[in-house]
C-alpha cells in the first residue's frame, strides 16, 4: 500500500473555523478516510498560523517510503 503524508480537514465547534491534521494515510483511501497516524496539526485561522509537527514520526514514515504532499513539505520548510 502506498502511503501519503498530507492534510486532513477537521472542523472546530460552532464557529466552524477549519483546522487541519497532518496525517499518514493509505493511498487508495477517500478524502475523509481513516488515517494511519496523526503526525501534527495546522491551524491557518490563528495569527500567526499555528503549526505543530512531530518531525520524528514524519521522518519515520518517509524512511518507510511515504510520500509528502507539497503543502506538508512547505509547512516543514517554514517550521525549520
Amino acid at each position: 500500500m502506498e502511503v501519503r503524508i498530507r492534510l486532513q480537514k477537521s472542523s472546530k465547534g460552532a464557529n466552524r473555523c477549519t483546522s487541519y491534521r497532518i496525517v499518514a494515510i493509505g493511498r487508495p483511501i477517500t478524502r475523509d478516510g481513516k488515517h494511519l497516524e496523526i503526525l501534527g496539526h495546522y491551524d491557518p485561522s490563528k495569527k500567526p498560523a499555528l503549526v505543530n509537527i512531530n518531525r520524528e514520526k514524519i521522518e519515520g514514515w518517509v524512511k518507510k517510503g511515504a510520500q509528502m504532499s507539497e503543502t506538508v513539505r512547505s509547512l516543514l520548510k517554514k517550521k525549520a
